[in-house]
């Protein structure tokens, strides 16, 4: 036997190693043991020596008919118990607990989804949802490559081919009562670049020959409503989201045409995911026709 105190014994004891001397120690037999656990009885004895090794003393007594535990494997012995439950307890629980990854548009990721996402925690109370958002872009990138099972994302009309997809029309937004001075560069708030709204400004503003400079950039949609709101500048943005009393829209801006919003699906989908696809989809249509939830 090895020193107990050396090096070699202080590592984490193997699950595999403590079920073979748990199976041994209940029945009394290398040869039901083996049987218990499908292996071969001598891999169940090749196990107990691995582990009385890595300890350093003896935990069965095989001097009589039957094998049973020693002082030190006694001790053990609860330890072992209490250690293989919890472990197939995580592992239970783990498998019922199922991860969604969910990714969606800035403008969706506050209030917006609430409903739905209760009516998902409702339905399956073991599931762990991680949320994501942000520009459309990186979302999307991220779906094709397996990182998120479920996007819901702006992007150009009939862009990319999707489960369910909803015009999005846009509008100019300013300041209530904002004027313009024609004899400076038009200011602009927008989302950092790579952002489709921004990218659509520039463009319809470069093709009328209108000059333009970005005053003010947040990642956060909230934060391009209230500076357009405080007369930064004007942005492009989802006609839904103009406030009456805040906003007022520009028309003698170019007008773009409608985005689109897009729902993508993993092909790979379990009832949880399906059932949020669904849910999603009925939120949407209900939400881009003006409907109220």
């Amino acid at each position: 036997m090895t020193d107990p105190a050396s090096p070699a014994n202080q590592g984490l004891l193997d699950p595999v190693l403590l079920r073979a001397f748990v199976a041994v120690a209940d029945s009394g037999s290398f040869t039901r043991a083996a049987a218990a656990t499908h292996l071969t009885q001598s891999t169940v004895s090749q196990q107990l020596k691995r582990l009385e090794q890595q300890l350093g003393y003896e935990l069965l007594d095989r001097k009589g008919r039957y094998a049973v535990p020693t002082p030190e494997g006694e001790r053990l012995l609860s330890y072992a118990r209490n250690i293989l439950a919890l472990m197939l307890e995580a592992g239970s629980t783990m498998q019922r607990q199922r991860l969604l990854r969910l990714g969606v548009a800035e403008d969706f990721a506050g209030d917006t989804l609430m409903p739905v996402l209760q009516s998902l925690r409702a339905q399956y109370p073991d599931l762990r949802l991680e949320l994501s958002s942000g520009l459309s872009k990186p979302l999307y990138q991220g779906f094709r490559e397996g990182e998120l099972d479920l996007v819901l994302i702006k992007q150009r009309q009939a862009e990319h081919s999707a489960r369910a997809s909803w015009p999005e029309p846009l509008c100019w937004m300013a300041a209530k009562g904002w004027q313009f001075d024609s004899g400076q560069p038009l200011p602009l708030v927008s989302f950092p670049p790579g952002g489709l709204y921004r990218n659509e400004m520039g463009q319809l503003l470069d093709e009328a020959g209108i000059p333009w400079q970005l005053i003010y950039s947040s990642n956060s949609l909230e934060g391009v409503l209230c500076a357009v709101a405080a007369g930064l500048g004007v942005s492009l943005l989802p006609a839904r989201l103009l406030r009456p009393g805040q906003h007022s829209e520009v028309q003698a801006l170019p007008p773009a045409l409608p985005m689109e919003l897009a729902l993508h699906q993993a092909p790979v989908a379990g009832p949880e995911l399906q059932f949020l696809a669904r849910e999603i989809q009925r939120h949407c249509d209900l939400l881009m026709s003006g409907s109220a939830y």
